[in-house]
């Protein structure tokens, strides 16, 4: 099944719509059959999470596994949870963000759209610049990377 992959700039109209570069469409048509989609508040990073709706449903069944009890877990659903809204593609294929999205990470004008596999992250064009900077500057990152990968085969053998 393949993902979203990639990253595109575009721009954000006066609205607050932003359109879905054509592949990640298409992976919405083949791969989801659904232009309903999950914007939420990514629980890490200054950015927008957009989730298709079968993704979002798979990201709730997991939430809702977490110890309530667990203040952390709380604060996590707090943040994503809290802040997701059901949205869809218009007819030219854009999605409007939220205005309570927008305000809270300074989203106008040019914006980025990065395929993650199951999802797409929506920066704006400078948080996105000043991410690439600090992944640039990160020193151990490639360390870490083979570290996840050493443990991913030894749960495939």
């Amino acid at each position: 099944m393949p993902g979203f992959t990639g990253k595109y700039y575009h721009s954000m109209d006066e609205k607050g719509r932003v359109m879905v570069p054509l592949p990640f469409r298409e992976v919405l048509v083949n791969t989801y059959r659904c232009g309903r989609l999950y914007i939420a508040t990514a629980p890490f990073d200054p950015c927008l999470d957009i989730y298709p709706l079968k993704e979002w449903e798979e990201f709730e069944k997991k939430v809702r596994s977490y110890p309530t009890a667990d203040r952390r877990a709380r604060r996590y659903q707090r943040k994503v949870v809290a802040s997701a809204m059901e949205v869809e593609l218009d007819r030219q294929g854009r999605v409007l963000i939220p205005q309570a999205h927008r305000e809270e990470l300074g989203l106008k004008g040019e914006v980025v759209l990065v395929g993650q596999v199951n999802k797409i992250e929506l920066w704006s064009k400078e948080a996105w610049v000043a991410e690439m900077q600090a992944i640039a500057e990160d020193e151990t990152l490639e360390e870490e990377i083979l570290k996840y990968e050493r443990e991913a085969l030894k749960h495939e053998a």
